[in-house]
């Protein structure tokens, strides 16, 4: 009798040891974010409970970069009937708009790698397919802070564009391409920088220092906007190549005004230290109002003023409705 009471205690330990192993969490199953791409995206059921963690070796890793994209498409179209008396041109617009952010930061230090593409034409009748938006800009910055709100930097920013740029002209009423003013790195710009960044929070920045401005001119057959000029974007023709000492200043801001309403401006001033007259303002802003998870209103607005292509302040604007996905990771 003592011999099978021992034999149950015997079985009954074993099997305990046996279920508390069995009782391993395995952590990934305690993973609540949804799929990635998933669409519709359907919030998480939550749930709080306690996890004996058998193993406390976990080894975690710690993943310190961060990812936005967004890309859209839109187009605009119009058109007229012959008996439409109140004024009209038959007209279609068609652009697309593409921007990737990279975001690294360990402790007091701070990488940004930031891509924007931008594309997009019209067509009036009449007249032939025309720009009315064509970008490659593409910044990296490092930055360590030394307070809360300040950091050093060091940053380099590629810009120019996809595709030529021309004068048009009506000739005996037909509407001609006359002067190539504009292609791909023609111009184009590299910038160098550094200096000080200040960030009032999460979602702008301002940045300042002196900086290195490098302008190429690598098409020859780019002709500058007048045909009285003797320079094509600051560079001697026929030069393809001029190096500016400059100070420069970068603000910008990126932030969900409200659950349907966001906001994306970029300002950039460049002053050449041998000539100030020739200081360069830019300013980006982008607006985009949510319909839906898919289906975005944006309107897009540009203001330059760049002595070195044309003495006059430059405006561009667009709006449109088509398909915009963002998604994080």
């Amino acid at each position: 009798m003592l011999m099978n009471i021992r034999y149950l205690l015997v079985v009954f330990f074993l099997g305990a040891v046996f279920t508390v192993k069995a009782q391993d969490y395995d952590l990934n199953d305690l993973r609540q974010a949804p799929k990635k791409n998933s669409l519709p995206v359907r919030t998480p059921k939550m749930s709080i409970r306690e996890v004996d963690i058998q193993d406390p070796n976990l080894n975690l890793k710690i993943n310190y970069w961060r990812n936005w994209t967004s890309f859209s498409i839109n187009a605009n179209q119009a058109s007229f009937s012959d008996s439409w008396n109140s004024g009209g041109v038959n007209s279609i617009s068609l652009g697309a708009f593409f921007n990737t952010k990279w975001d690294y930061t360990k402790e007091d230090k701070n990488f940004v790698s930031e891509l924007d593409l931008r594309y997009g034409k019209i067509k009036n009748e009449n007249q032939l397919a025309r720009k009315n938006q064509d970008r490659i800009w593409w910044d990296n910055k490092y930055s360590i802070k030394f307070s809360q709100k300040w950091a050093l930097f060091a940053a380099l920013t590629f810009e120019t564009q996809f595709d030529a740029g021309w004068q048009y002209a009506n000739i005996n009423g037909v509407d001609t391409a006359t002067r190539k003013i504009s292609n791909f790195m023609a111009p184009g710009y590299l910038t160098p920088a550094v200096g000080l960044e200040y960030k009032p929070d999460q979602f702008s920045s301002i940045r300042f220092g002196p900086a290195t401005r490098m302008t190429y001119i690598l098409d020859d057959n780019v002709q500058s906007v007048k045909e009285e000029d003797t320079t094509r974007f600051g560079v001697e023709i026929p030069g393809r190549f001029k190096n500016d000492v400059s100070f420069q200043l970068l603000a910008g801001t990126d932030r969900d005004l409200t659950k349907w309403l966001h906001l994306k401006t970029t300002y950039e001033f460049l002053a050449n230290f041998e000539d100030l007259s020739t200081s360069r303002h830019r300013l980006d802003a982008i607006l985009g109002v949510r319909v839906s998870r898919v289906i975005s209103l944006l309107f897009n607005a540009t203001l330059l003023y760049d002595p070195n292509q044309i003495e006059e302040l430059q405006r561009s604007q667009s709006i449109g409705i088509g398909l915009n996905y963002k998604f994080p990771r």
